[in-house]
């Protein structure tokens, strides 16, 4: 690599860092908070935590990549530029490659990363998260509940124990269940457990409350009751995976006895042709980025900063993509779109580039050239006055 090319690349890359970082940090610190309740209401230590913050790095690194790529080309195309240094360029006869091959060699370098991390970084990660969440919830009666508190342990059931001792005893409990739409149901004990297994919870010396939608209540007491946790445990135990939780491998050839792809198939194939497009964003938006501040300009001449115009455009493409992704899965003719929008930008960025492309001359040559073209015209010019002459 040329040392005018090396000084671009190294430029571009200093930039994007410094735009991706900060971005990246505060997009992953609300992300994070959105997941601070895993220890408020579940008990998880600090360490269970920062892993899960972890694990949602790898799904918001391939959101952020193209649009730091974008500020990194065009504020550091624009800082050469007020510095005349691409003028100096322009006039000492480079090549515009020596300015579009490391960007787009470095654009080609995230989006291949971008590829890898989104295809099979990103899978595992949600995968062992999610299941890191359901390990978590799994146990929550026994284990997890804090004295004297309300917990909702799903939509419409709460508990509240007033003690917990050894061997996963639990004294006052408060049961408020109303699933049911028909009725609601409270139960009161002074003594329960959670049975080793965790699918039951056993009271005793207690009495229930049924109340149904008339408003009529019935009252029975009971010395012993099992109330059932089944459902409840094996939902929370089992993480249930989506379709952005495939790897590509799934995505191109899915399991047709898979309970979640029987249900929802067209997820699973707009998140194939989103995970197919989405990679290659970085390169479209370096394109963009030289169209708009890949030449140089007059300082006189009044326009719109490169930066806002390519991230304009940026987000536009961004936006067209997730909208016709999402459309996928009701109407397919929408995958034709996605990959049109895509490689129509292509194209478009390439046509804008090459017909832009300003061929410049050496000042040495252009100095020579000129000196014969003057020797040329003082030649015809003596030998037209010497014919006029003799005549």
């Amino acid at each position: 690599m040329k040392l005018l090319e090396t000084y671009i690349l190294r430029r571009v890359g200093l930039m994007f860092l410094v735009a991706l970082l900060p971005v990246l940090a505060i997009i992953w610190t609300t992300q994070v908070l959105q997941r601070i309740n895993l220890v408020t209401d579940s008990g998880q230590s600090i360490g269970s935590f920062a892993k899960l913050a972890t694990l949602i790095l790898p799904t918001i690194i391939p959101i952020v990549l193209p649009f730091a790529l974008v500020i990194g080309i065009t504020q550091t195309l624009t800082a050469m530029n007020n510095d005349s240094e691409l003028t100096v360029m322009e006039a000492a006869g480079a090549n515009r490659s020596v300015i579009f091959r490391p960007i787009m060699l470095l654009a080609i370098g995230i989006s291949l990363f971008s590829f890898i991390v989104d295809n099979a970084v990103e899978p595992k990660a949600r995968v062992v998260a999610r299941q890191m969440v359901a390990e978590a919830y799994a146990d929550l009666l026994s284990t997890v509940i804090e004295e004297k508190n309300f917990r909702r342990i799903e939509d419409g059931l709460y508990v509240q124990i007033s003690q917990r001792l050894s061997g996963r005893i639990l004294k006052g409990l408060f049961v408020a269940d109303s699933r049911d739409p028909a009725f609601d149901l409270l139960y009161y004990a002074k003594e329960g457990a959670v049975d080793p297994s965790g699918t039951s919870l056993l009271m005793r010396d207690g009495e229930v409350h049924r109340k149904t939608a008339d408003g009529n209540v019935s009252v029975i007491k009971f010395d012993s009751y099992s109330f059932d946790l089944s459902d409840l445990t094996q939902s929370r135990g089992q993480a249930t995976l989506r379709s952005g939780d495939r790897d590509l491998g799934f995505l191109l050839n899915p399991d047709p006895n898979d309970a979640d792809y029987k249900a929802k198939p067209a997820g699973y194939r707009a998140e194939l042709h989103r995970r197919l497009t989405e990679w290659a964003l970085p390169a479209i938006f370096a394109l963009f980025s030289l169209v708009i501040a890949g030449d140089a300009r007059s300082h006189r001449e009044a326009r719109l900063h490169p930066m806002v115009s390519a991230l304009t455009l940026a987000f536009a493409l961004r936006w067209a993509d997730f909208y016709a992704a999402n459309q996928i899965e009701n109407n397919p003719n929408f995958i034709g779109v996605l990959y049109g929008l895509n490689i129509g930008a292509i194209i478009i960025a390439v046509i804008l580039l090459v017909r832009t492309k300003k061929r410049a001359m050496p000042i040495t040559i252009r100095t020579r050239v000129s000196g014969i073209w003057l020797r040329l015209q003082a030649f015809f010019a003596a030998r037209g006055s010497s014919t006029g002459g003799g005549a």
